[in-house]
């Protein structure tokens, strides 16, 4: 068997500076994000940060929506992260569902970082738009994959296909069935539908306590939002049919 002798070269010394300045730049505009909140945040207010001229910046960063495309993506990347890992770590209640697991490692980066929770879901910036199918997107895929996953695995496309909600108008079907998907397998539309409910569900209590609107909650916010996501995929499961034979008869 023949050795292919090819390498890929190590990255020059200018390209190992520059890699390193396009992440001091990057820190240094999350610290200026997490300081000021995302309405405030531009390329001068980052090259004053770093001592730096705002012409020189435009070598890394030649506008502002080039800089909160790199930190929108890498916020999404990090809550993935930060989910997965809630998925990895084994849990102190070993019979508590994984995608409650998973809903709570959403919650707490969220809480950890809310000025970035807010650049990622939060008002949009003005004059902003990430690119079309671009980083931002490939990014915030992942967070569909992982509660796609922990929602349905272990159900086929028969279960999947046959639950119990509410029928779907034919307009929304076509469009569901329609839309790109980035899980395991091909997911029908009732099971595609029933994922943004609960997405918007999970999503939405978050967002409420991350802005402040459940305060008045105090220490009980945490309990109250495992409550909430237990019934949510207790009401799930209950949807999903145990079995469904070839001839589409529930069982």
């Amino acid at each position: 068997m023949a050795v292919d002798e090819r390498t890929t070269a190590p990255p020059s010394l200018r390209e190992r500076r520059r890699a390193t300045a396009t992440r001091e730049i990057v820190d240094a505009a999350e610290r200026h994000l997490t300081e000021h909140g995302p309405a405030a945040l531009s390329l001068r207010a980052v090259a004053r940060g770093l001592g730096m001229t705002v012409q020189a910046l435009y070598h890394y960063f030649p506008s502002r929506d080039a800089l909160v495309t790199v930190l929108v993506t890498k916020g999404y990347e990090d809550l993935a992260d930060a989910v997965q890992a809630a998925v990895d770590t084994p849990s102190d209640d070993p019979g508590l569902p994984r995608l409650v697991i998973a809903s709570e490692g959403y919650r707490r980066w969220g809480i950890a970082h809310p000025e970035r929770f807010q650049l990622l879901y939060g008002t949009p910036l003005r004059d902003y738009a990430a690119p079309a199918d671009g980083p931002t997107t490939q990014a915030s895929r992942r967070m569909s994959e992982i509660f796609e996953r922990e929602l349905f695995a272990g159900y086929s496309t028969e279960q999947l296909a046959a639950i119990d909600a509410p029928v779907l108008s034919p307009a929304l079907t076509g469009y569901l069935e329609q839309l790109p998907h980035y899980g395991q397998g091909h997911l029908p539309a009732p099971a595609t539908a029933l994922l943004m409910s609960a997405w918007g569900h999970l999503h939405g209590l978050v967002a409420l306590e991350v802005f402040g609107h459940t305060s008045f909650l105090g220490g009980h916010q945490a309990e109250i939002f495992r409550m909430a996501m237990r019934n949510l995929f207790a009401d799930i499961q209950r949807r999903i049919p145990e079995h469904v034979d070839p001839g589409g008869d529930e069982a």
